[in-house]
């Protein structure tokens, strides 16, 4: 039988380039700390630092995917959701499901924890974070220590998260490419019965705005710094 199948719009722009921006400074972050390049590793945090401030605000005031108040839901509902899978298999949902928005404000979160504990972190060498000197010796060491074990939890979480898309795809939902295209097939026999399709998105230019300008805070009191001696 074949079935028909239509293209809905899913994810605006900003969501994917903050998605896509993230995966690549956090490649880059990686890389920059373990070849010791810590100009360039602070250089790409406070990029980081940037894009999750705009995912923060478009969270609240965005496109209706990309709003916290669409995908996180109350934990009965994450359990009804995981019930209605063993019984009925994974339906088609249009922005992140219940359980994948629990992963999104885990991973805003542990990356925003990175981001903290990085801003009072040293490597007792060359480099230290901008608010290194408000803090003692003791709290700078611990909040050093954190920086380096969470990101063993950032790793964690992003495998569980590759897993998830991977699964998706076996069973026919091609995450990847709706946030590639910022559109889903979805078939019209579905459509009719359980998803709602009334998604309304923000202006790319009220994005474009509030990235400009929380790129122009962090770069003036943060990366300013740094540029000038690279």
């Amino acid at each position: 039988m074949n079935i028909e199948h239509v293209k809905i719009k899913v994810w605006d722009l900003p969501t994917r380039i903050f998605h896509w921006g993230m995966v690549c400074l956090l490649a880059l972050l990686w890389w920059s700390a373990d070849a010791g390049e810590m100009q360039w590793h602070q250089i790409f945090a406070y990029s980081l630092l940037i894009l999750i401030g705009f995912r923060i605000l478009w969270g609240i005031i965005g496109s209706d995917t990309a709003r916290f108040s669409h995908f996180v839901h109350h934990p009965k509902v994450v359990l009804d959701y995981l019930k209605a899978i063993k019984t009925k298999g994974m339906s088609v949902v249009l922005g992140h499901n219940p359980i994948g928005g629990y992963m999104v404000v885990a991973l805003i979160g542990i990356i925003s924890l990175q981001l903290v504990t990085g801003l009072f972190a040293t490597d007792d060498i060359f480099t230290e974070g901008p608010l290194y000197s408000y803090v003692s010796s003791d709290t700078s060491g611990f909040l050093t220590w954190l920086h380096k074990m969470n990101f063993n939890l950032i790793l964690a979480l992003s495998a569980i998260h590759v897993l998830a898309v991977v699964i998706h795809a076996i069973k026919g939902d091609k995450l990847v490419g709706a946030m590639l295209s910022g559109y889903k097939k979805v078939s019209k026999v579905t459509l009719s019965s359980s998803v709602n399709r009334d998604l309304t998105f923000k202006s790319e230019w009220l994005a474009l705005v509030l990235l400009a300008v929380l790129a122009a805070v962090v770069f003036v009191y943060l990366m300013w710094p740094i540029v000038q001696v690279l």
